[in-house]
């Protein structure tokens, strides 16, 4: 192949790229209804009608817990590709421990944040309850 045949196939696979990235954002735009009601400025949740401010403290359990959601996402990510390639059977033990050790690590974290409570309901609880009328009342927890 010459080389203007190979950019040239590189040109078509980006343009086949850039448009099938712009389609979903621009066809919405050309298609969607355009109304501006009075809801559609307010906060949405899940159908809901919000009641107090949107802009709550949560908390720090809910963080903790979404960080090791991540890392074992991560764990997964890592894994796949060593199991495709640890196939071998050659260095079969090494393998093995070399996993077990990237798994024991991250299982660590796991024990750490149960034994700070992370996993706990009531370590879930938020500061403060919101009353009928949207106003913030301390939990009793939080008293103490």
């Amino acid at each position: 192949m010459s080389s203007f045949a190979e950019y040239g196939f590189f040109g078509a696979l980006l343009a086949v790229g850039l448009l099938m990235g712009l389609a979903p954002v621009i066809i919405p735009l050309l298609i969607s209804p355009r109304s501006r009601g009075l809801k559609t400025g307010e906060t949405y949740e899940c159908g809901m009608d919000t009641i107090g401010s949107a802009w709550v403290r949560f908390g720090i359990s809910f963080y903790l817990f979404a960080l090791i959601f991540v890392a074992f996402e991560v764990d997964v990510l890592y894994l796949l590709p060593v199991v495709l390639v640890y196939d071998d059977g050659t260095y079969a033990w090494r393998d093995l421990v070399e996993v077990s050790l990237f798994v024991g690590i991250l299982s660590l974290g796991i024990l750490y944040a149960w034994h700070k409570g992370v996993f706990r309901p009531e370590a879930i609880r938020l500061p403060y309850t919101l009353g009928a009328n949207g106003t913030e009342t301390p939990s009793p927890r939080s008293e103490s």
